[in-house]
């Protein structure tokens, strides 16, 4: 007879962490969830035997929560997505990089069994010299002038000295690429809604995705094998701007690196755009991710190529569209 487990998430209310809330509700007999989030989760909004807790991961009620709950398995997915520009910088590190090693010490205090994260491929960084494709071995050097890379690079500097000095708690590791879905909506996104699909003169710009359910069914496999390592994520092969603007039916236009500085210059003067010309190799110098070990040592093959997700999300846009 299998042994029911408890399971403690935080940004529950988050994108990954409503669908990752709804996935293991389906297993009611095997888990007992507390979803965590600095935003309470409304009442009709909520699953039947899950414990909604509001909190901060960044102070005592993470602790408190964690405490009261007594998971063995923490899922930590808190984290900025959306970088708000320079004057946010301080906050988001306080979330992301102060979050987890909140998480952390709360996971040791609790004595918790394994510590699921979600990091990200961008702990890489954007660089000339990345491998390609980059493997989990290669080092990270999330570019400094990107709140999001630079954080994520800090929280698995942290998450390795706990596996140094912790080896109690089972860490698994989890680098996506970029995640899509039926209804995501981000800043990546937002690249592909414009009139033109805009890129940069001389590069490819490849991008590798992970469908989310992907995602959420390697975090439950995770979970249910009481998995460790590091994997990235990602479906097999790249989709480039050029193909994006074949796929989504728009002209491509790139343009000369020159005029693109000029115009992220122009754009964050004008408080247009929280990214400034430092951040051209975003599009420059795209992370493209091995996903061999997911296959053969995780033992789980996405269930859709890079083209595929980008697809399946393309279609259900336009298909919201058409509802309004």
């Amino acid at each position: 007879m299998t042994m029911r487990r408890s399971i403690f998430i935080t940004g529950a209310g988050g994108y990954l962490g409503t669908e990752l809330v709804r996935r293991l509700a389906r297993s009611s007999s095997l888990f007992d969830i507390t979803a965590f989030d600095v935003r309470l989760t409304p009442e009709d909004q909520r699953i039947e035997n899950v414990d909604y807790r509001i909190g901060d991961v960044r102070d005592g009620s993470l602790r408190n929560a964690m405490k009261e709950a007594k998971p063995q398995i923490v899922v930590h997915l808190a984290s900025i997505v959306n970088p708000g520009g320079p004057d946010k910088r301080e906050f988001e590190r306080s979330v992301d990089v102060g979050g987890t090693e909140n998480v952390l010490a709360a996971c040791i205090e609790s004595e918790v069994r394994q510590l699921v994260v979600t990091s990200s491929g961008a702990s890489y960084g954007y660089y000339a010299d990345n491998p390609v494709p980059l493997h989990e071995s290669d080092p990270l050097r999330g570019n400094p002038e990107f709140a999001y890379a630079d954080h994520k690079r800090l929280i698995e500097e942290r998450l390795a000295e706990y596996r140094r000095t912790h080896t109690e708690l089972k860490q698994l590791v989890l680098r996506p690429g970029t995640i899509l879905g039926e209804r995501t909506d981000n800043q990546i996104t937002r690249l592909f809604q414009g009139r033109a699909v805009v890129g940069i003169a001389g590069f490819e710009t490849p991008f590798v995705f992970i469908w989310d359910e992907d995602v959420v069914e390697i975090i439950v496999r995770g979970i249910e094998g009481e998995k460790s390592g590091i994997y990235n994520l990602a479906g097999d092969g790249v989709v480039t701007l050029r193909e994006i603007a074949r796929i989504t039916r728009k002209s491509y236009l790139p343009i000369p690196v020159p005029l693109f500085r000029l115009y992220l210059w122009l754009a964050q003067k004008l408080g247009l755009s929280a990214h400034g010309p430092d951040q051209i190799v975003f599009l420059q110098y795209r992370p493209v991710l091995a996903n061999d070990r997911l296959k053969t040592e995780f033992g789980y093959v996405p269930r859709k190529t890079s083209r595929e997700v980008f697809q399946f999300f393309w279609e259900h846009r336009l298909r919201r569209s058409d509802e309004f």
